[in-house]
This record gives structure tokens, C-alpha cells and sequence, in this order.
């Protein structure tokens, strides 16, 4: 390993926190990346690092290395962006990460089509729901839904996302159908928890603009959309759901949008995240795909819930 790498290797302990971290995300033993510091610090001459046993600092000289190294890396990237701007076909590791229902639905089959038009393209899909360190740990491109609030982030919004609620037709000849969110909020729901979101109510805009939030009776929570409305399926439940986790369930009649005259607001967007203003050539085309099988104006789960554009306006 040279200097070089050793100094890309530094930003990441500083970014990631500890060793152990880097090495997860190198896939080596922690004892090489402390190895492999201690030679940086060893060919410049100055400690960069304050060790303990459960902590690291950076010392002055550290924090210094750091504002250079940052540079080196976005300088790095770009010289590697401009060489691969001029090869007549894409090629190279296009790596993604996205939450695991986005990147089944409707990531997916775009990088099939993609890597059948681009073969010398090499995809890698991480699939999972927490906010991953997009630099740090080498992501080109990231789906989520909602807007980042890391600034050093460029973000572009792909597609809106409304919500929708929605029965069985079982569920409703049981309890009858509500006719407003009060009488809904007494029947059994199945909704989202997490250890970082938990939703215990449905909102709704009232005459006068204002956003109004009722309290759910949730039987039911799991941190899973599909787990969600697999339930909802059962006819148990009723739940309410961002418009993109919805297949041809409603069509089929399976399930039934229900209090469709009443104002919701929207959803978190569906947002691609990137480290660096300008993408390399797979990574724009790749991006170009999404967007345009996601589609520009209506996204494409829309088309799922017939009559959809009347609803919940």
C-alpha cells in the first residue's frame, strides 16, 4: 500500500470512527489498518492520531491532514472521472445502495436492462434501510426516500410519493367502511415502527389548510412495508401506505382505497444521492435509466391505483 492509499485509509477512520469500522468496510483485519496507519504517520513524520481503547482523536497535525487529504481524494475522483468520460462504453464497478423495497421494485430491473446494454458494467446492489456513509464507504449512487440533511451531499429529486389507505374488501364487510379518519382511528391498523420512526397517526389537510393529525389504533407494526401489507392483506388490518409499495394488489381487487375524499399530504420524495456534482458516464447513464423508468412527471407505482390523480386531493 502506498502513501497515497494509506491517506484514503486515514480519511476513513476519521470519518467512520474507529478501526474496526474501516476494516469492516475493506474487508481486512482490524490489525492492518492500525498497521497501516502507524507507516503513514511513520513516512510523515508527525502523529496524526491519539489512541485509547475504546477512542481515537486527531491531533493538530491530524486535523491539518485531513483538509489535504479531503482534497487529494475529490482530486483523485476526478482525474479517474475524466479518464473514464472518454472511453467510447461504459465500464467499471457502479456501486449502489438503496432501501431493500426501492431497490427490488424498482431499481432492479433496470440494472438488468442496463448491464445487458453496458455488459463491461459491473453493478453492486446494497440493499438496507439505515442512512449508509455514502463517501466513506465508496457508494456512487443512493436511493432514499426523503431529502439527506448531510450538506456535503448533492441530492436530486426523482418522484413524488402520496399516500393512499387502503382495506380488503374482507376487512371492510367486518367493520364496515369509514366514512371519516375519526371512525377509521377505531379500527385495527397495521403500521410502521422503527427504532428511529414510529408512525401512531394519520394526518390529513383540513378545510382550512391546516394539517390535522389523528391517533391509529395499531395492532400490528413492523419496520417492513411488505411485512405491512402482507398483513394488511390478511384482512385484519387496514394500512396506510406510501404510494410505491402498492403492486397490482387494487386492480386485482385484493385491496380498496378507502376515504379517498379526504386531503392527505404527501409523503417523503424518492431523492438519488451522489458525492460529487459531476457523474462519471455509468453513473449518469445509469442515473438517466432510473429516472426514466421511474418516470419524469408520474412515477410509475401511480399507474397502480387506478384513478389515482382524483384522490386524496
Amino acid at each position: 500500500m502506498d502513501t497515497t492509499s494509506r491517506l484514503l485509509m486515514f480519511l476513513d477512520v476519521v470519518e467512520l470512527g474507529n478501526f474496526a469500522k474501516v476494516a469492516e468496510s475493506h474487508r481486512i483485519d482490524r490489525s492492518v489498518v492500525s498497521k497501516q496507519m502507524n507507516k503513514l504517520e511513520e513516512e510523515l513524520g508527525v502523529r496524526l492520531l491519539n489512541r485509547s481503547t475504546r477512542t481515537i482523536s486527531l491531533t493538530a497535525a491530524g486535523a491539518e491532514m485531513v483538509k489535504k487529504a479531503t482534497e487529494m481524494r475529490f482530486l483523485l475522483s476526478e482525474t479517474i472521472q475524466i479518464a473514464e468520460n472518454y472511453h467510447t462504453e461504459p465500464r467499471g464497478l457502479l456501486k449502489i445502495t438503496s432501501s431493500a423495497i426501492i431497490g427490488r421494485r424498482y431499481l432492479l430491473p433496470v440494472i438488468n436492462d442496463f448491464q445487458k446494454r453496458f455488459p463491461q458494467v459491473e453493478v453492486e446492489l446494497n440493499l438496507e434501510d439505515r442512512m449508509v456513509d455514502i463517501v466513506g464507504e465508496g457508494y456512487d449512487l443512493a436511493f432514499r426516500i426523503g431529502q439527506p440533511k448531510v450538506s456535503n451531499l448533492i441530492s436530486r429529486q426523482l418522484a413524488r410519493n402520496r399516500l393512499v389507505i387502503l382495506a380488503t374488501p374482507e376487512f371492510l364487510q367486518t367493520y364496515g367502511e369509514p366514512a371519516t379518519l375519526e371512525e377509521l382511528a377505531k379500527l385495527p391498523a397495521a403500521s410502521y415502527a422503527s427504532n428511529t420512526l414510529r408512525i401512531d397517526e394519520v394526518s390529513y389537510i383540513n378545510d382550512q389548510g391546516a394539517e390535522v393529525a389523528v391517533p391509529i389504533h395499531s395492532t400490528f407494526r413492523s419496520n417492513d412495508g411488505d411485512a405491512i401489507r402482507l398483513k394488511a392483506l390478511s384482512g385484519s388490518t387496514y394500512f396506510l401506505t406510501p404510494a410505491f409499495l402498492v403492486s397490482d394488489e387494487i386492480k386485482q381487487g385484493l385491496l380498496t382505497p378507502i376515504l379517498t375524499h379526504i386531503k392527505l399530504p404527501e409523503f417523503n420524495h424518492l431523492y438519488a444521492i451522489y458525492p460529487h456534482r459531476e457523474l462519471p458516464v455509468r453513473t449518469q447513464l445509469f442515473f438517466d435509466a432510473v429516472r426514466e423508468f421511474i418516470g419524469k412527471d408520474k412515477p410509475i407505482w401511480e399507474n397502480n391505483i387506478p384513478g389515482f390523480d382524483s384522490m386524496y386531493q
